[in-house]
């Protein structure tokens, strides 16, 4: 199935100018040796699945993220030291401690279950998802003119996409061009399992916009981290926000192109839960939409409202920061 929809993706993305034509659903698009790599470690994960259950792979991910917790001190000085800059006072030592260890348990799972989750049933997948505040994203897809949720590097925030694409919803994203050949690989592993997956629009952060614009007019759910603080090219636009007290240049170019089509605002997170169960968590609108324009004021306050929720957000789930 994969193989059918692939040309006519292909032929799509180049009609249309658009970025998202580059999903690799003909290949993997990573060298021999990752694609061995991977194989062997997604066997061994599988095998252990089925011999465990999920629970018990769980727990085994716990276990590898506890012994990496002890054994890699310099990466948990960094993450101790982040969460002590965010938090400051607001944790003591031994939450601090707690919460450094859940981030390397956290992770470690995170990343055995989005390897192997296009081995899971589509059905279990559903059941171990939890969605709140999904009445935010129906209410907006009624106005006909899409939906944009603002996501951040913070938790799972890639498996977004597919879990709302298992939902049912049309959706679209934009990513990095250079992504690894982890991801790469993993993408197209789903696209042969998930029908779903084979109709998602990926486009490129550096690319043109055309394709996005096309996505809110069609009514999709179009999904984006703007927490990028680094250059990626003089042409993007950026808005200087306040995060945890310190100042930094947040990326804004989709947030305009929804302003402009007067799509609503909203957004999200992905909080991972113990098990290997997910909950999608969707917050009210950043601006009124009968309020929105394209103005820099209203730019401002929809990013100064993104990045307070994020502080929110972290505060509540500290094991979930990641950039550390």
């Amino acid at each position: 199935m994969a193989d059918e929809m692939a040309p006519t993706l292909l032929d799509r993305g180049r009609r249309d100018g658009a970025d998202w034509l580059d999903q690799g659903y003909n290949s993997p698009q990573v060298g021999l040796s990752d694609r061995v790599k991977f194989n062997f470690v997604r066997g061994m994960f599988a095998l252990l699945m089925r011999l465990m259950g999920l629970r018990g792979l769980y727990w085994f991910g716990c276990v590898f993220g506890t012994c990496e917790w002890l054994i890699n001190y310099r990466l948990r000085r960094r993450v101790s030291a982040r969460l002590k800059e965010m938090l400051g006072n607001e944790r003591s030592d031994r939450e601090i401690s707690r919460a450094t260890h859940r981030y390397f348990t956290r992770l470690r799972c995170d990343k055995i279950l989005y390897l192997i989750f296009d081995s899971i049933p589509r059905k279990k997948i559903l059941n171990r998802t939890t969605f709140v505040g999904q009445e935010y994203i129906d209410a907006a897809l009624r106005g006909g003119k899409g939906v944009y949720i603002l996501l951040s590097h913070h938790g799972a925030h890639h498996v977004a996409a597919l879990l709302m694409a298992l939902q049912g919803y049309k959706t679209a994203g934009v990513r990095d061009r250079k992504e690894s050949a982890l991801r790469r690989y993993v993408q197209w592993k789903y696209s042969q399992t998930f029908p779903e997956y084979q109709h998602l629009r990926w486009f490129f952060a550096d690319g043109f916009p055309r394709g996005v614009y096309r996505c809110f007019h069609e009514n999709f759910v179009v999904g984006t981290a703007l927490d990028v603080n680094r250059d990626r090219g003089k042409h993007l636009k950026t808005v200087r926000v306040t995060l945890f007290g310190q100042p930094q240049n947040f990326l804004t170019g989709t947030a305009q192109i929804a302003l402009r089509c007067g799509a609503p605002i909203l957004q999200g997170f992905v909080v991972s839960c113990k098990d290997f169960r997910f909950k999608l968590v969707v917050k009210e609108p950043l601006v009124d939409p009968a309020e929105a324009a394209d103005t820099p004021e209203c730019l401002q306050r929809i990013m100064q409202s993104y990045v307070d929720n994020i502080e929110a957000h972290v505060r509540h789930y500290p094991c979930h920061i990641s950039k550390v």
